[in-house]
């Protein structure tokens, strides 16, 4: 099959497009033959080493969809050509990959490969923080840094479907006029304005932050009593001040999670959960993806380079014919 991959650590230049052996599904495996593939920030940082492994050799790649090649032993739900979306722990930049059948979810009708594709990894991310582990409920306020990114319009959507306000911040106006269109209350453009005085009055009860750096005393101070901040990256820093009797006050949550090294276990739960209270919001058009732009396989260089350049409104995927 062919695959890209990462010839050493690096820039987006290591990326190289192989032949490699098909992979055989394993007893509770299904093998996909992919359609599309999400690029998430979480590739460049496996590209560039930054787990603290040398990825020379990896296939990136978390989420695809696909039809289904063939079965592996003891497979229950699955059947040869079935349209599946699926959360996978690495591989998608290739033309087949195994996946615990339990981490599949199946893809709406209405929906091209490309769309489902972009949906595994936001909407799971979105759901285990922002749901499960910050506890976000109807009428409660949430906001979202990083507005326009795959993960921030997944979040605005289901904050507005479950009955909560979505704020945001992007880093311009066009960026801020596409989160208010698809239900942000507000969005403030970060490079113009201070989103901490923009949204002084809005008693922010959870925050996703995917920023960190100068943000964190920002997020404190927004946040209303009983507040939950949750980090899923630090992309302007790993290091923050924090004034700890702020917490103490306000009694606030401070965690933050990481998909990609949970276990199987824990993110089959997580799909089920996510088959069951998110996926009908698909049907009824209350959840749309947002796919910015599909390149071909080959040209996931390009991709990568253009999801660090944070030009994106959504998320960006790779096809394969």
């Amino acid at each position: 099959m062919k695959a890209i991959v990462i010839t050493r650590p690096g820039d987006a230049s290591v990326l190289e497009l192989q032949e490699r052996s098909t992979s055989q599904p394993a007893s509770g495996q299904v093998l996909i033959r992919v359609r599309a593939a999400g690029v998430n920030r979480s590739d460049i940082h496996q590209r560039q080493g930054g787990y603290g492994s040398d990825p020379s050799g990896q296939i990136p790649g978390l989420e695809v969809a696909g039809i289904i090649e063939a079965c592996g032993p003891n497979v229950s739900r699955w059947q040869t050509g079935n349209v599946v979306c699926a959360l996978i722990s690495g591989g998608g930049y290739a033309e087949y990959v195994a996946v615990d059948e339990r981490h599949c979810l199946p893809v709406p009708p209405d929906l091209t490969f490309a769309e489902a594709a972009s949906l595994p990894e936001t909407v799971l991310t979105v759901w285990s923080t922002v749901f499960q582990w910050g506890h976000l409920t109807s009428g409660e306020n949430l906001l979202v840094h990083g507005g326009s990114s795959g993960i921030g319009v997944t979040a605005i959507q289901l904050a507005k479907a479950f009955g909560a306000n979505a704020y945001a911040t992007a880093g311009s106006d066009e960026k801020c006029a596409f989160c208010e269109q698809i239900g942000a209350v507000k969005c403030v453009n970060y490079k113009s304005s201070d989103f901490e005085q923009a949204l002084a009055d809005a008693k922010i009860n959870v925050v996703l932050d995917m920023v960190g750096g100068d943000y964190t005393p920002k997020n404190l101070r927004l946040l209303a009593m009983d507040g939950r901040l949750m980090f899923i990256n630090s992309m302007q820093g790993a290091k923050s001040q924090i004034h700890i009797p702020t917490l103490m006050q306000k009694r606030i949550t401070l965690s933050g999670s990481m998909l990609k090294p949970r276990g199987a276990d824990f993110k089959a739960a997580l799909v089920t959960d996510v088959e069951k209270q998110v996926w009908p919001l698909l049907t009824d058009g209350r959840l749309k993806p947002v796919v910015y732009r599909r390149l071909p396989l080959s040209e996931a260089a390009q991709a990568q380079q253009l999801m660090a350049s944070s030009e994106h409104i959504g998320k960006i995927i790779l096809e394969l014919p």
